[in-house]
């Protein structure tokens, strides 16, 4: 997803209507966690340890590894 759409999308969540806006709402979680889970990946190949990601994210070791350890 590129930045612009990203920031369009953030935009619609100031929309008037708040159907248009917790739409857009649910789709700015989605392509955060999409966008998380490839630099996850990119630092995991880049030879990143599970804490050194943990910590950068703000979560627990345990809790970045439940979520990414077995992708």
């Amino acid at each position: 997803m590129e930045v612009d759409e990203v920031l369009s999308i953030a935009r619609a969540t100031g929309d008037d209507d708040p159907r248009v806006a917790l739409a857009a709402a649910r789709e700015l979680r989605r392509a955060a966690d999409r966008t998380e889970a490839a630099v996850v990946r990119r630092a995991r190949v880049g030879g990143m340890a599970w804490a050194e990601i943990a910590a950068q994210l703000g979560v627990s070791r345990q809790a970045v590894h439940k979520k990414y350890g077995r992708r």
